[in-house]
């Protein structure tokens, strides 16, 4: 495994898009496993109900393969805790930043997402990147 990657759902259901380039970066990303969080597996299974249109066991099947492949963190308290402040300090909304105390918690170097800017360090521990950035 890389060093300790934390993946945001965004780039999981990507998985499933009609974009083969980004179908096949957020696989090879993937591969090497990582860590999520509770809550993106939970957006996971939102969007992929809603907006794809999977099928629930469908759905459940993805869950527990992305649960093999990735360490799975939960919410914690303290996450919480900093998180709340995140929203204030750098702006982010509110889930964005429960996904990045919950990376910096589980000792996470690297952020994969679409959602922030792209190269933005968070307390010089978190770089945030996009990884369909060309």
């Amino acid at each position: 495994m890389r060093d300790a990657d934390f993946f945001d759902s965004n780039v999981l259901l990507y998985l499933f898009s009609g974009d083969a380039a980004k179908a096949d970066r957020a696989e090879a990303l993937l591969a090497a496993g990582g860590v999520v969080s509770v809550q993106v597996l939970n957006e996971f299974a939102s969007v992929a109900s809603r907006k794809l249109a999977m099928p629930w066991p469908e759905i459940l099947s993805v869950l527990q393969d992305l649960r093999r492949l990735c360490k799975v963190v939960p919410l914690t308290v303290a996450a919480h805790e900093r998180g709340l402040e995140w929203v204030q300090r750098y702006g982010f909304s509110l889930y964005d930043s429960m996904l990045v105390a919950s990376a910096m918690e589980a000792g996470c170097k690297t952020l994969w997402s679409e959602d922030f800017q792209h190269g933005l360090k968070v307390e010089k521990m978190l770089t945030i990147r996009n990884p369909f950035r060309v």
